[in-house]
Order: C-alpha cells, then structure tokens, then sequence
C-alpha cells in the first residue's frame, strides 16, 4: 500500500489503545513521543502532524457538558430565588447539588466507574431535580414557622421544623422510589444502546438517592438552625407567588363546573399527540459531531498500486478544496492482515474538520465532497469515525443501510445486485449507493486431473500445497540484519508464473520429477475478485447512506423495492443496518416501559391502597406526552433511542406533581379536620402550588443548557433527552395545575373515604400515629 497527506507522499501511522487506557492521557503522552521524532528525520521531511485525535472529540464532549452542568446549577438558584426571594432558602435548597454531587463522586469511585460524558450527562438531566426533595421540604417548614409565628402561644422551633419535615417524607421518599423504579429496567437493554445509556442511568439514580439523603437529613438540620430568625417569617408570600396563587384560585373556580368538558379535552390532546407520534422521523441513535470525516473509496479491482495512489492524491486535492476541511490523510491499500484486508484498488481518507469555533454543516460538506468526486471512477461512501464502526458492528458493513443477496452462483449474485442498485437509485435520501465489487479478474486456473495424479502417488492436498508454494510462496524464515528484519518467502520468479511456464515447472513426486502438466490443465481465465461469505451462503452486498432524511421512509422504500424485485430460486435477500437496531430498541424499550409502568402502579397502590387514586397520579404521564410530542416536533428531534429513554425518564418525573397533590388532599382530611369538598381541594392545590412550581420548573429549566447549541460534541445524545423532558414537564405541570384537582374531585371521594376510614382502624388498633401520607 502507499500514503498520503495533503496531497504529499507520507506515512501514516495509526495507534490503537488498550481497552482500558485513558485515551486522553494516552494520547498527551504520544504527541509528546511526536515531539522527539523531528531531530532524527532525514532532511527534507516534514514534523510528524496529528490527523486523527480521538481525545479532541473526547475533550469537546465532557466540556460541552460539564459546562451545561454548571449552567443548570446557576438557573437552578436563579429560579429557586425568584420564587423563594430569600437568600438563606435558596443556599439551603442548593447546598442538595454540591452535597449529591460529592456523594454520587464517592459512589463512582467505589464501583469504579469512570467520568465519561454520559455519567455527566446523566448530572446534567439530574441538576434540577437534585434540589427538589430539599425544595419540598424547605417549603413546607417556612410554611409551618410562618404559621406557629402567628399562634398565641408558637410551639418550640425544633418540634415545627421535625413536623414539617415528617409530614412532606413520605411523598418524597414514594416519589424518589417512582423515579428510580421507573430507570431500572433501562439496565436491560442489550447491545450499545444499553452500554451507551447505562452509565447515565446509574449517575442519574445514584445522584437522585443522594438528594434524597439529604434533604432528609442535612436540609431539616439548616432549617432549624437558619429559618427560625428569618424576617420573612413574618411577612406573607412574595409577589409573584402571591399572584400566582391568585391566578390558581380563580382558575379552580372557573373549572369545576367544566371539570367533564376540561377531562374531555385533555383526552383527546392526549390522543393526538399518541396518534403523531409513528409519524416522526426515526434514527437509531442522534449523528455525532466527531469533527472528522472517513470516506472509503473502491476503484475497479486490477487497479495497479501506481494508479491507485495517483487517483487518491487527486482525491486528497479535491477535497481539500471543499470549505471546511481543514486537512486530508490517505492510505491506499491494506496490509495483508489487516482486520478490513483490501487490494491495492481500495482507498480510506481521514478528512478533519476546521475547528476554529465556527459552526460547520457536515452534511452540506459531505455533499459538496461527494460533488468533487464524481470525477473519479471509484465508489465513494463518506461516515464518521465512530458511526462507521457503529454501522460496521451492526452489519458487518461500512454504511447505514445494507442490502445483502444471497445465492449459490457468483454470476447471479453480480446480476441480482446491479438490478438491485438500479431500483434503489430511484429511492430519495440514499447516497454512496455501492455494490461490493466483484468482478472477473484474470486468473490461472489450475484443474487437477484425479487419474493421471493417482498414477505420479502425488496426494490430491499434497499436489494443491505444492501449487499454492510455487505461486503465492511459503514464509520460511526470517533474515536478521542488525535492526532490521526481511521476510524470507520462497516462489517461483515473477517472469517464471505464466500458465505456460507453471505447466512446464517440474516437481518431485513418487514417480519421479514431472511436469505439472503431466497431472493438471494450466490455463488462464476470468474468475470473481472475491468471494462473500456468510453463514455458509455465498453473497453480495449492496450498502448506502442516509443524506439526514427520514430513515423510516428510506427503509419502507427499499422494503417495497426488495418485494418488487423476482428473485431466482435459491436466493433471498437481508436487508440490515443501523434502523435494525432501532427497531429492535423500540421494541425492546416498549417492553421495558411496561414494566415500569406496571412497578410504578404497585407503588402507588400499595400507598394508597386505590387503583383510582393511583390512576390519578399516574394521568401526568399521558399529559406530560403531549408537551414531549410538541416540543420534539418544534425542535425538528428524530425518534430515537436517546428520545425514548427520555420518555421513560419523563414518566417518574412528572408523578412527582401528582404525589405531592394527592398525598396534601388526604393529610388535610386527616390531620386539619377538612372533608371532601372543592374548598378543601383548592387550599390544598393552592398550599402546594409553590412546592410543584418550584419543582417541576427547576427541573425544566435547568435543562436549557442542553437545549441550545444542540450539535455540540457531547450534547447531541442528549438534547433529545433533554427536549423531551423539557417539553413534558412544561405539559404536565400546567395541565397538573388543573386536571389533577378536577380528576381527584370527580372519582376521588370514594377512594380517600375508604383510606381515611382504613387509616382510622389502623390508628385505633395500634398507638396514635401522626405520619402523614
């Protein structure tokens, strides 16, 4: 093989790191090996140049989403403060972040998981929900003192602030555990999407636990002691809340006589949004932006090493003129062992990207290199460094798409594949349509004849051995010379392997030494360049790409050409690729959402103790859809595993809202002497209204960070994620505002009669408890 770089000859030199080196520093450490090279080279040859760092994507990543972590926390406080307006319980509620963070830090080091960008990601989605039991809890206890403030005669400051805190527990233990619940079945999921999402799982729910702790433990403790001489306590709510607490009561009124015709709209809200879902655009996980490019180029088989390496210095020309590039390395052919072994006649470039802060369309540049190419009599497919070996993992092939034809005849397979290339060229979106080449090359056929061999006593293996020595040759030693080391290989001279002169070649054999003629046919022939293989069937492959369009209708088009096409008997045709993947994951993830869904009802039915009273709570799942729904549709976001995984983590979320409601309706009944009735669930909706805003909002919002600048390295598996929360939570909080007061009044009454009265026994049969729900 040859190389190139910049349209100069060169080596390239390519470093692969053991699996559990740290390709950051493993890659600091051989730049600075680089750095003594230059001394030593002879004169007229360049430095060494890095064409391909994995550690510059890598950097990028954990930046980007380090710094969306920091971000979240400072609009976390932002918010928090807008609502609370008191500095010392704004520091309470964000004293969770540091704290969780730390434990979730110690966590990771004791199961010796590394930093990577999805444990930051799964922070990062985190952040806001980090502060919410604290939020919770801090609120309520304000709450409280402001109360015991305005008694006759207040009770001691340590008895309110434990009360308080008893009293929100256990919503925020049951809503925690809905939470996590809802995450465990990810871990189930094979192949890379369950490796790519397990360590943002585990970051997630280890720094969910965390907060959790706290807020049970270290946030009562600054209550006490930073609350009680608060000047606020005697002052009522801020301004904005106070309004919103306005807004709320006028809005509970005005509804209640409308709760059938409100319940109705949601429903069939949330069925459109059900309804628009299988028509979004579907990927099997969100493009990278790896900042590098790798384009595979095939020239015709029988292309000489010569001609190879003049054509692919023409192309490094080309596409070094392309806006955007920054610089070409080639390498033309492939050592003999290589993993992906080729002739001289195929070609990989590495195209790195500019990197001078400017955004760069990488569709656009892969468009305007393929726009270069078209002068060249080669196949080209263009892929990512990462993509490309995703694709080659999934399919064996280096494309999004494949379409293998198997067949038992290498003429009918050569057929079927250019009938194939033909129908699939009329499908919009598919690009680097290729066809695996094989073609007829000239070839020396050798055809043993069985009964003149057996008259030399030369074996039929033995006879194919000499064969193979005396044209391919036999590796017998090694010539050692000082530090240099030459292959020996023995075979006949270039100018002496003619069919002609391997006729005439003599060899010893029982009966003596003979011709090769005199057992075989020597002749020469056209035979196939190469012969596919696959679980025992011969086949062909044809491989495109997607130009960023919707891979559901690409796929739908090729099936539709696929059963068009007649087939020969014998042969049949796999179609695989990246959307394979997708759709085994959905299936999959479908399943496992079930599960969580099923874990999440035993929860809060075994709270409860009502199926009703847990299908009210779980109504902000649905709600919180059509929020996601929307939201994806205005951010242009494919359906992809990283969506998915978004949903799922939206459902144990957006139960949060409803826990907090339901679970103050009934302690007002039980422990304030309120009955059921509409005034009793406006105060309670009217109590909780901060705690809920305050919650759900931050949680939003602190997601805004992996909402912008969505193609940055590191961000783009997770603003999916991040879209779909966002949107849902925005859905379902204010839709919770309304709907799940009217959904507790119009089929509540009788569940929480039955759970007062059960609650009543309990009591009477045991000590009094004050625990609340």
């Amino acid at each position: 093989g040859d190389a190139g770089y910049q349209g100069q000859p060169a080596v390239i030199l390519s470093v692969q790191k053991q699996p559990a080196a740290d390709t950051v520093k493993l890659s600091r450490e051989i730049e600075q090996a680089l750095g003594d090279i230059p001394a030593g080279l002879p004169k007229g040859m360049a430095k060494p140049q890095v064409l391909f760092r994995q550690a510059d994507f890598i950097k990028a990543s954990v930046g980007n989403v380090t710094e969306a972590l920091r971000d979240g926390a400072v609009i976390v406080a932002i918010v928090l403060f807008a609502f609370l307006l008191s500095a010392r319980t704004t520091l309470i509620s964000l004293v969770a972040i540091p704290l969780s963070l730390a434990i979730t830090a110690l966590v990771f080091r004791w199961l010796d998981q590394s930093i990577n960008v999805m444990t930051l990601g799964g922070l990062a989605i985190a952040i806001g929900e980090l502060v919410d039991d604290a939020v919770v809890d801090v609120e309520n206890i304000l709450r409280r003192l402001k109360e015991n403030r305005a008694l006759a005669q207040p009770r001691p400051v340590m008895a309110v602030v434990q009360q308080a805190s008893v009293e929100v527990r256990s919503g925020i233990v049951y809503a925690t555990v809905i939470v996590v619940l809802v995450f465990v079945p990810l871990f189930a999921l094979p192949g890379i999407e369950g490796r790519l999402f397990a360590p943002l799982g585990i970051a997630y729910i280890v720094s969910i636990l965390a907060s959790m702790a706290v807020s049970m433990t270290v946030t009562p403790a600054l209550c006490s002691y930073l609350l009680p001489k608060m000047k606020q306590l005697g002052h009522g709510d801020s301004p904005l809340v106070t309004r919103l607490k306005t807004w709320d009561k006028m809005l509970l009124n005005w509804s209640f006589p409308r709760a059938r015709v409100l319940i109705g709209a949601a429903v069939v809200a949330v069925v459109l949004a059900a309804a628009s879902v299988p028509f979004f655009p579907r990927a099997f996980l969100p493009a990278f932006n790896e900042g590098s490019l790798v384009l595979s180029m095939l020239f015709n088989p029988g292309t000489s090493l010569a001609e190879a390496n003049r054509m692919g210095a023409v192309a490094e020309q080309l596409i070094g003129q392309v806006p955007g590039v920054s610089q070409v390395g080639r390498r033309t052919g492939r050592a003999e062992l290589d993993e992906h072994a080729e002739g001289v006649h195929s070609t990989e470039i590495d195209v790195d990207l500019q990197r001078d802060g400017k955004p760069v369309d990488r569709e656009e540049v892969m468009a305007r290199i393929r726009a270069q190419l078209v002068v060249l009599p080669a196949q080209v497919a263009i892929g990512q460094p990462i993509s490309h070996r995703l694709d080659h993992l999934l399919s064996g092939v280096r494309a999004q798409i494949v379409v293998k034809i198997y067949a038992d005849d290498t003429d009918t397979l050569r057929g079927l594949a250019e009938q194939m290339r033909s129908q699939l060229g009329t499908i919009p979106g598919l690009v680097d349509l290729t066809v695996e080449k094989q073609v007829l090359i000239p070839q020396i056929m050798v055809r043993l004849d069985p009964q003149r061999l057996a008259q030399t006593g030369l074996p039929p293996g033995e006879a194919l051995r000499i064969l193979k020595t005396l044209t391919d040759g036999v590796h017998g030693a090694q010539i050692v010379d000082g530090a240099k080391r030459y292959e020996l290989v023995l075979r006949l001279p270039d100018d002496k392997r003619s069919p002609q002169d391997l006729a005439r070649t003599l060899i010893d054999t029982p009966a003596g030494r003979l011709p090769v003629s005199s057992f075989a046919s020597v002749t020469e022939a056209d035979g196939p360049n190469q012969i596919g293989r696959e679980n025992g069937r011969r086949r062909i492959a044809v491989y495109a790409n997607s130009d960023g369009s919707d891979m559901g209708r690409i796929v739908a088009d090729i099936r539709q050409a696929i059963a068009a096409t007649s087939l020969p008997s014998g042969s049949f045709v796999n179609l695989e690729g990246q959307f394979q993947a997708q759709e085994q994951a959905t299936a999959q993830i479908l399943g496992l959402s079930l599960v969580s869904l099923a874990l999440m009802f035993l929860v809060l039915y075994s709270r409860y103790r009502s199926a009703v009273l847990a299908g009210i709570i779980m109504a902000n799942i649905p709600l919180a859809l059509i929020g996601s729904v929307v939201a994806m549709w205005l951010a242009g976001v494919t359906l992809s595993v990283a969506t998915m995984v978004g949903f799922i983590t939206l459902a144990g979320i957006a139960t949060r809202n409803g826990i907090l409601k339901i679970s103050h309706y009934i302690n007002l009944c039980r422990f304030e002497g309120e009955t059921f009735s509409q005034a009793m669930i406006t105060r309670g909706s009217i109590e909780r209204l901060t705690p809920v805003l305050m919650t759900a909002l931050v949680a939003a919002f602190a997601l805004t960070p992996l909402l912008v600048a969505a193609d940055a390295p590191g961000k783009e598996i997770l603003h999916p994620v991040a879209v779909v929360i966002f949107g849902g939570l925005i859905s379902s909080t204010l839709l919770d505002t309304l709907l799940t007061p009217l959904l507790f009044w119009r089929f509540g009454a009788q569940a929480t009669d039955r759970l007062l009265t059960q609650s009543n026994i309990d009591e009477e049969s045991k000590q009094p408890s004050q625990e609340a729900f």
